[in-house]
């Protein structure tokens, strides 16, 4: 009976981390297609759009900055219970919204939730794979992978439902439902008994100081913060770069960000099992490297080489959870605090990386000038900047995790 009730909890806390996943690339990937409706329902113009959305990476590093330790104080079960709480709430709140302050306030509420989530499910994951982690972190990733494809077509999809009172179910109604489904984790989390970190009687335990010091973790922060830009800005940037630079049009464009998601998806799901075989470390810097170089390998072979953009996601896509593998090998005594320092400063570091591919851009086009209608050749060469910048950002991740496979050996303690 005790063996029954053992595999029974596996398979709960398997549900509510991949489940937990999934509820996360949904709240993160439905903004798009809602936004322009929001911003015309409150007649927002642009810089209160912008502060809008810069709630997001307020929020989330607000909660970056005390997750960790009220995990410590409460237990991860109920963090995460209350990171989905706060977004389903958050659900509820927009909904209601009648102004910018109290949309404003619901935002920030859901992306406190969604900062909340990832260090919870980080910490989560760190605690429960034990063995094989590269694998069941990347398989973990690959549920977030897996909702960010559909979550913009379910959204845009919702917000043209027909009501039976007439009208539409819009952007309110298809937030509260999808951020209602953050409920669902919260059933499994309440009858799993999750593992609390170990406590080490012997050896000195993580602690914020010891990491500043240590050159290793600001390594491990490079290298994520330089994977996560280079991740992060393809999403931002590709169609823009598509339509700009070659002229092609939205759904072209946006056909090209799908099959970036689509390797992307894949490499999460099985190259796994690669990284717990040749090791955390080693298999960053191979995959980073792969990245950056079809990206500049697309942009020196021009339109024809537009696929090798979206191949580029294979690589870029296991650099995230193989770093969380790497940091609960490489910190057993205080996974939490080394997750959260980490996670944290890459936040930071992420925020300033895509606002600097931006500015590349305007700085290289004003540069070489443009032609009619912002043709060539300042267009197009400020856009291959600013793509170049994306693929640099891989390549010294890659850089920066050689630096550390070789200080790492030199110690004896690859991981």
């Amino acid at each position: 009976m005790r063996k029954i009730m053992f595999k029974l909890n596996d398979v709960l806390l398997l549900v509510v981390v991949f489940g937990g996943f999934l509820v996360f690339g949904f709240s993160e990937n439905i903004k798009g297609p809602a936004i322009p409706r929001m911003q015309a329902d409150f007649n927002l113009d642009e810089g209160q759009l912008g502060m809008l959305l810069a709630l997001n990476s307020l929020g989330y590093l607000a909660a970056c900055t005390f997750t960790s330790a009220l995990s410590r104080r409460i237990g991860i079960k109920w963090t995460g219970i209350g990171a989905f709480a706060s977004m389903a709430i958050a659900g509820v709140l927009m909904h209601a919204a009648q102004g910018y302050g109290f949309l404003s306030a619901s935002y920030f509420l859901m992306y406190i939730g969604n900062g909340m989530l990832e260090i919870g499910l980080a910490i989560m994951a760190a605690r429960i794979f034990i063995r094989n982690t590269g694998t069941m972190m990347n398989l973990a990733h690959f549920f977030y992978g897996l909702s960010s494809i559909v979550a913009p077509l379910i959204a845009a999809s919702m917000m043209g439902w027909q009501l039976p009172g007439g009208g539409m179910l819009g952007w309110r109604g298809m937030y509260l439902i999808m951020l209602s489904l953050a409920v669902l984790p919260i059933i499994p989390s309440l009858w799993g008994k999750f593992p609390e970190e170990e406590r080490h009687e012997t050896g000195e335990q993580t602690s914020y100081r010891s990491l500043l010091r240590d050159r290793i973790a600001w390594l491990i922060v490079a290298i994520l913060s330089f994977g996560v830009v280079s991740e992060l800005a393809v999403g931002s940037w590709l169609v823009n770069f598509l339509e700009k630079a070659y002229g092609w049009s939205m759904g072209d464009a946006s056909g090209m960000l799908s099959l970036f998601f689509l390797f992307f998806t894949l490499a999460r799901l099985f190259l796994g099992p690669v990284t717990d075989r040749i090791g955390y470390t080693r298999s960053v810097m191979i995959f980073a490297a792969f990245s950056g170089i079809c990206s500049l390998a697309a942009i020196l072979i021009g339109e024809r080489g537009a696929i090798l953009f979206a191949i580029a996601g294979a690589g870029i896509a296991p650099i995230y959870p193989t770093v969380m593998a790497m940091i609960a090998k490489r910190y057993p005594k205080g996974t939490d605090t080394a997750i959260t320092f980490t996670v944290t400063l890459m936040g930071i570091a992420s925020v300033i990386g895509n606002l600097f591919i931006g500015y590349v851009i305007e700085f290289v086009r004003g540069l070489f000038g443009e032609g009619e209608g912002g043709s060539a050749p300042g267009q197009l060469i400020g856009m291959q900047a600013g793509y170049v910048f994306i693929a640099l950002m891989a390549l010294l991740c890659a850089a920066c995790c050689a630096v550390l496979f070789v200080l790492l050996r030199r110690r004896g303690e690859v991981v």
